[in-house]
């Protein structure tokens, strides 16, 4: 499994990028997150599987752990041994794919869902959407409540996703959350290393 060594994730989404996106992947890299999950689930498997390529090669120059994200067989075929499923994804997960894989994130919407990807094989899971996020406008937050229940459910790292910033990443850690995931904070910022010191900066103010 993976161990990460920040608490922030990047979650990737190429159409929220201005700019080239392999140049942001590695302006990411540089600030070195707990790592980046690759998700561009709108391309083929080809696409992706190229895409991953070139996006493995810049997290492996910069030890940071990418993360594949839905496509099993490109994840396979690329030796990645980190991937991240919709938990309708896991259920179908064969023991041969299980057992390539050493990280295996799952997404959660409930404690029912976190108990069923824990039981599943995941290693880590992401709870939420816990703030508001304008990809989810008409879709009610869950809040840091549902966050501390899904956290004290299960014995695996709990990630926050929804409307993660530096204001409430306290409130993420408090409720018993590894960290948080990022999405269009890292792919709009216009530098991923200065928002990253954010994060720090939130942990250090509240003694965290």
């Amino acid at each position: 499994m993976i161990i990460f060594m920040s608490d922030i994730l990047c979650v990737t989404n190429r159409t929220l990028c201005k700019d080239d996106f392999l140049s942001r992947i590695e302006h990411i890299a540089k600030a070195a997150p707990a790592g980046i999950i690759l998700r561009e689930k709108d391309l083929s498997e080809a696409e992706y599987q190229s895409l991953a390529a070139d996006v493995m090669k810049i997290c492996e120059t910069h030890k940071i752990p990418c993360i594949l994200h839905s496509f099993i067989n490109a994840a396979m075929e690329l030796n990645s041994q980190a991937i991240h499923l919709p938990l309708p994804m896991l259920r179908t997960l064969s023991p041969a794919q299980k057992a390539h894989f050493c990280t295996i994130g799952a997404s959660c919407h409930s404690v029912l869902e976190a108990l069923e990807a824990e039981q599943l094989g995941a290693t880590y899971l992401i709870a939420g959407h816990i703030f508001p996020t304008d990809c989810k406008r008409s879709v009610p937050c869950r809040g840091t409540d549902f966050l501390q229940e899904v956290c004290k459910s299960v014995s695996i790292p709990v990630y926050a996703i929804g409307g993660i910033d530096s204001a409430n990443i306290v409130s993420v850690r408090s409720a018993g959350a590894k960290g948080g995931c990022i999405m269009s904070g890292f792919m709009g910022c216009s530098d991923p290393k200065s928002y990253m010191k954010q994060f720090e900066k939130a942990g250090e103010r509240d003694g965290i």
